[in-house]
């Protein structure tokens, strides 16, 4: 109870007031996507991301969630300054100012969360965005997501899978 307080006092201060909508690619000149590490597709999802936006002229950051607890032996696959990891975050799940400002440095206008489930770390950062169109797999309260591309019924699609629907989605808003 005490952390859901904190969760809602923490966006109600901190959520962009920006208004969001669907926009063509054409007017899109960035772009954040947000895929999960422990997805086995991730490293494909992260090329198809990259080259999608490539291919449209779009500057395109990704950032990743490694929530893992990694042992002695085991490394970070990903870069460091885009991960956001379990030690990112506050006590009641708010990453840190210095994710956070990353990802709101690159003024996106696109908004793009590839995780299959939402947790508070993905919408902190999905509110905190400026971004002007937001893309996700499942609708958060509010609603903060202008577009969701959902799993078929009684599917679960990796990163990877899902990605080229949405992209054909993208492709498609004129």
């Amino acid at each position: 109870m005490l952390k859901e307080f904190f969760q809602r006092r923490s966006l109600r201060k901190d959520a962009s007031k920006e208004p969001t909508g669907l926009l063509p690619l054409g007017k899109v000149r960035s772009a954040v996507a947000f895929i999960d590490v422990e997805d086995p597709s991730f490293d494909a999802c992260k090329n198809a991301i990259h080259a999608f936006f490539r291919d449209h002229g779009i500057k395109a950051d990704i950032f990743f969630i490694d929530f893992r607890k990694l042992t002695k032996d085991e490394r970070l696959i990903t870069s460091i300054s885009t991960t956001v990891l379990r030690k990112d975050l506050s006590w009641f799940g708010k990453p840190s100012r210095e994710k956070t400002n990353l990802m709101l440095s690159g003024e996106p206008d696109l908004f793009v969360s590839l995780l299959p489930v939402n947790s508070f770390p993905l919408e902190y950062m999905a509110r905190c965005s400026r971004a002007r169109f937001k893309v996700g797999r499942q609708q958060l309260p509010g609603p903060v997501f202008d577009l969701v591309a959902l799993d078929p019924q009684g599917q679960r699609l990796s990163q990877a899978d899902a990605f080229p629907a949405i992209a054909t989605l993208l492709e498609k808003i004129r």
